[in-house]
């Protein structure tokens, strides 16, 4: 087993392998970008090292800044996570070259199922189908048309490298096609580096099934049963549960056993998930993710085991602790998880909702597991991803399973920002989950969220915890009190303990960060706020990333101006009336804040 191990990633994943990674007598060291440097996971970790930087691409994606921290703390091995450099096979090769084990499969894995195309080349070696689309990167809107001509709309344009929804988009007819092959493009390449997509048919009514796996280095795969992932909005899920839902075991096993093969053909180790569209009792392989899943937590509350662990120990080159046969008898009950994300919801829009935490009670009780890397005080950065925790649960049966989930999620508070809680609680009692009549297109087509309010944000200073002891009193030194603080040397992070005054009995103000006015928090019901005198502004943090209209324009109400990225999602900011661009403030690259104007239309 290792002796210390390099979280290379953020958020709720890192607290997760630090925790698995202590109970296993393992020291821990993160890394951390500027915005991240009193994050939960820095805070838990045994050591900490500074990437610098704010977004994502100058720090966590930098493979330099991360070996260097590697080559400093000692570590001999890196579990990536999920995101970022977890599916990227360069840094699989440079955390080996640099003498560390990389948690994870082999980089020649990595590469064959992270390019979705050769990945479904893969599949059809191993007997498996794929979803009917087109087995090479298309270079031209054309193409796009020309498929969904041949074999009907709508179809799906896809990036060919990563996941979790980024970098698709779905076009329901010729006109399009272009707009939604650039903008899926752009998405791709922001979010993992490559700009190559391809297209394939969108099924009208699917669930979306998953796998989960385990490979060793001893010739031994299984599969460890799957997860039904199908409610979903931006082709991003929100619940998922298992066993799924009327879905026999006979079928269940041939979608493991396919799952296997598809391992054997690319040679994989480690934990990876296959997933599946399945519609019409026949299932087609959509891709591999080649990591640890978000919704991991869903097979170890059935299985009661730490697949973290089986990663640490297969990694180390250890045997699978568990054959297929022995895994069949281990699944009892039925388990679903719900992600709460940093999302206003309000009339079904779902925007990204940044901002400070001000309270955060994560829920209890009998077969109940919260898995978050925010506390109270943190901030959710526009920069990163939205997850704020994830909401885990066991029943005996589905319907128990549901009923906890509801009441779980009820007794969960978050103030500060806006979260999809009221969602989950719409879904959770929504007669078509219940009875399990949902899909992938479900909940955006079908689940009216039109009475659902805007958040507004918490009032009142945020709560500052302090961690400090009265000394007592001597001559000259009365009222003096030891703090912790956080300090950095050398890009390492240390908490040492000071002996400073007591500010609050001094009477001088003690520090405070600094919080955004009220009135540049607001959450809008909108992709654009427009106030009387024709003032489009932007309702969250976001940085511009295309600028569709020019001064002097004349625009129609519901045109776009701009588009705003935040949190990893595009939002397009429109006119909410007719009339000319009198006053265009923005352009590409420039970084709002909530409220800020970006056009006057007059």
């Amino acid at each position: 087993m290792f002796d210390k191990v390099l979280v290379a990633n953020r958020g709720e994943i890192a607290v997760r392998v630090i925790r698995t990674c202590r109970e296993l007598g393992i020291a821990t060291v993160a890394v951390y970008s500027e915005l991240d440097a009193n994050s939960l996971h820095v805070r838990l970790a045994d050591e900490a090292y500074a990437l610098g930087g704010q977004t994502a691409a100058e720090s966590y994606l930098v493979t330099e800044a991360i070996l260097d921290a590697l080559a400093r703390s000692g570590a001999d091995a890196v579990h990536p996570g999920y995101g970022f450099l977890a599916e990227n096979a360069p840094f699989a090769r440079a955390v080996a070259a640099a003498g560390a084990t990389f948690i994870g499969p082999p980089a020649s894995a990595i590469e064959t199922m992270g390019d979705k195309i050769s990945a479904r080349l893969a599949a059809t070696r191993a007997g498996v189908a794929s979803v009917p689309g087109r087995n090479e990167p298309i270079a031209d809107p054309s193409e796009v048309i020309a498929f969904g001509e041949s074999d009907g709309w709508p179809v799906t344009i896809k990036a060919a490298f990563g996941g979790g929804g980024r970098g698709m988009r779905v076009v329901t007819g010729a006109g399009d096609a272009a707009s939604a092959m650039e903008s899926a493009q752009r998405e791709a390449l922001s979010s993992f580096g490559h700009a190559e997509v391809y297209v394939e048919r969108y099924l009208t009514w699917p669930r979306h099934i998953e796998m989960q796996v385990f490979a060793d280095s001893h010739q031994n795969a299984v599969w460890l049963g799957e997860r039904d992932c199908s409610c979903q909005r931006r082709h991003q899920k929100l619940i998922e549960e298992s066993p799924a839902p009327d879905f026999g075991d006979e079928l269940r096993r041939a979608m493991g056993e396919a799952s296997v093969r598809i391992c054997r053909a690319c040679g994989y180790q480690g934990a990876g998930t296959v997933e599946f569209l399945y519609e019409d009792g026949s299932f087609y392989f959509l891709e591999m993710n080649t990591r640890l899943q978000v919704e991991h937590p869903v097979t170890e509350m059935l299985t009661r085991l730490d697949l973290v662990e089986w990663q640490l120990r297969v990694a180390a080159g250890e045997p699978l602790p568990l054959s297929q046969d022995e895994l069949a008898s281990l699944s009892r009950g039925h388990a679903i998880e719900a992600r709460i994300n940093a999302e206003d919801p309000s009339a079904g829009r779902f925007l990204p909702s940044p901002g400070k935490i001000t309270r955060l009670r994560l829920p209890e009780g009998f077969g109940v597991r919260s898995d978050a890397g925010f506390e109270s005080g943190d901030t959710v950065s526009q920069y990163y991803d939205n997850l704020v925790a994830k909401i885990v649960v066991w029943g005996h049966d589905r319907d128990a399973a549901r009923r906890r989930l509801l009441r779980a999620v009820s007794e969960m508070e978050v103030e500060g920002v806006a979260t999809t809680r009221a969602v989950i609680q719409e879904v959770l009692t929504h007669d078509d989950f219940i009875e399990a009549r949902h899909s992938t297109r479900w909940l955006e087509e079908r689940l009216d969220l039109s009475d659902i309010a805007a958040v507004p944000p918490a009032g009142g200073p945020p709560h500052e915890a302090r961690s400090t002891r009265d000394t007592g009193s001597t001559d000259g030194v009365e009222d003096m009190v030891i703090r912790e603080v956080d300090a950095e040397v050398d890009g390492r992070r240390y908490r040492v303990k000071l002996w400073v005054p007591d500010t609050a009995a001094t009477g001088q103000p003690a520090p405070r960060s600094k919080r955004t006015p009220a009135s540049s928090r607001r959450r809008a019901a909108a992709a654009a706020v427009l106030v009387a005198d024709g003032t489009v502004s932007v309702p969250m943090q976001g940085t511009i990333i295309k600028v569709l209209v020019t001064e002097g324009e004349l625009v129609e109400a519901n045109q776009t101006i701009c588009v705003l990225e935040a949190m990893k999602m595009e939002n397009p900011i429109c006119a909410d009336r007719a009339g000319v661009v009198r006053n265009l403030r923005v352009s590409v690259g420039n970084s709002l804040g909530a409220g800020d104007v970006v056009a006057v239309i007059g």
